[in-house]
């Protein structure tokens, strides 16, 4: 079942103003893989849902919530599924879909009956999903990690050599209003998305992943009224539109990002000077 069910975003003025508590709770998402689960939140941030599923020894059903306001979960939303664990299966109306690690799977809206599973319960599958409001129906795909197409960025020099993965956007798989992929930093490197930038026309969750043991300091916040929010493996970040998100980690990692809002335009973004920032 869905968890959290409703996470609230605060105003930016209040934000300069709460606890390293009370940021966390409002921002930071701390454990969404949980053995034999599907965790889970709404958000109000364009309404998207962000969740988790880890199955271990049996398959896990999504089920509907009250808080769609529909008959089943995906009468009315799309999703997007990245496996960041072993290999695993999805079936959706009948289909059946394998997912190795880093594989993409889209389901559109009107998808009625979706399970998750996991091939090896000693090595299980860890399924995370977007889910946002759509309003038209794209075909369902899978995309292999192997047929993703990578996108240099960055610089040894600037400490953000990293390739970028869109899966889910206009020239990839198609949705409605659903835009998806992840950034894989190169050993060595620990910037992401610096500059940093907002976007007022979309909203964005950010999740990172191959940490090990290491943090992430994720920066928040209005461009001259920053916050920080330190990171672990398997931990999100909730993005609203006025907020910048880069981060900055103790080694390498990879994070999951993923928007949906007004278009679908990765690059219409508002850039911020980092000597403007404060």
């Amino acid at each position: 079942m869905l968890q959290n069910l409703i996470r609230r975003t605060p105003r930016p003025g209040d934000v300069s103003r709460l606890t390293t508590p009370e940021l966390r709770e409002a921002f930071l998402l701390e454990k969404l893989f949980v053995p034999g689960a599907l965790q889970g939140c709404f958000t109000d941030l364009d309404r998207l849902v962000v969740g988790g599923v880890m199955p271990v020894d049996h398959g896990l059903e999504l089920a509907n919530h009250k808080e769609t306001g529909r008959s089943f979960f995906l009468e009315q939303r799309e999703m997007g599924i990245l496996n960041i664990g072993g290999h695993g299966r999805i079936t959706a109306d009948g289909q059946s879909f394998e997912l190795e690690r880093l594989d993409c799977l889209y389901l559109p809206v009107g998808t009625r009956e979706v399970s998750f599973f996991s091939r090896n319960p000693a090595e299980p599958s860890r399924f995370y999903f977007l889910s946002c409001p759509a309003h038209s129906r794209l075909p369902m795909a899978l995309l292999k990690s192997r047929d993703a197409s990578p996108v240099a960025l960055g610089s040894q020099t600037t400490s953000n050599k990293r390739v970028i993965y869109k899966l889910i956007h206009p020239g990839g798989i198609k949705s409605c209003q659903l835009v998806m992929g992840y950034t894989a930093l190169e050993p060595g490197n620990v910037w992401n998305s610096f500059p940093p930038h907002t976007h007022c026309r979309r909203t964005e969750i950010y999740f990172y992943f191959d940490l090990q043991d290491g943090v992430v300091s994720h920066f928040m916040g209005e461009p001259q009224s920053t916050r920080h929010l330190f990171v672990h493996d398997q931990q999100g970040a909730l993005s609203p539109n006025w907020s910048i998100h880069c981060g900055c980690g103790t080694s390498h990692y990879k994070f999951i990002w993923g928007m949906a809002g007004e278009n679908q335009v990765f690059d219409d973004m508002d850039a911020i000077k980092p000597l403007d920032l404060q």
